[in-house]
């Protein structure tokens, strides 16, 4: 389980390595996205607070990133944040999300990419429930939801 201990320690030293490499160009991301998802994943963007009804869905499922697919989070790890972004406590996997420290704005945040990628999905915050303390918290145009699948 990462803490905020370690993703301070990935922003700044490196992040782990990812399964797999998606890259596109500009046009092919513009083609496969709607505006918004691209402003949102491509150009750092952040939608507006309580814009998506994402934020108050709680059925058992996973989130990819809507631009390669790469898997990110359980909605078991999804929890009621209050600040109009859903969010939750742990990624699916620790290899799933790359940190970079970003300072815009005068301010000390740690943006949240696909590992996969590089989509701008959000930031992550020490502020979260127990365990971890951490709140990842998303831009739901930069997620699509997936349904778990059974292997019988």
């Amino acid at each position: 389980m990462l803490d905020w201990k370690q993703v301070i320690h990935l922003s700044q030293k490196g992040n782990l390595l990812p399964d797999r490499v998606v890259r596109e160009t500009d046009q092919e991301w513009r083609a496969q996205l709607s505006s918004e998802q691209y402003q949102v994943t491509r150009q750092h963007g952040t939608e507006r607070p309580f814009s998506s009804e994402m934020c108050s869905l709680f059925e058992p499922g996973l989130y990819a990133c809507v631009c390669c697919g790469n898997l990110l989070f359980d909605a078991n790890q999804k929890f009621e944040s209050g600040t109009g972004w859903p969010s939750f406590t742990q990624p699916l996997q620790e290899n799933s999300i790359a940190y970079h420290v970003d300072r815009s704005y005068g301010m000390f945040r740690v943006e949240t990419l696909c590992n996969t990628c590089e989509a701008h999905l959000g930031h992550v915050f020490p502020d979260g429930p127990a365990p971890s303390g951490l709140r990842y918290c998303m831009n739901a145009v930069a997620l699509q939801k997936v349904q778990e699948t059974s292997h019988d």
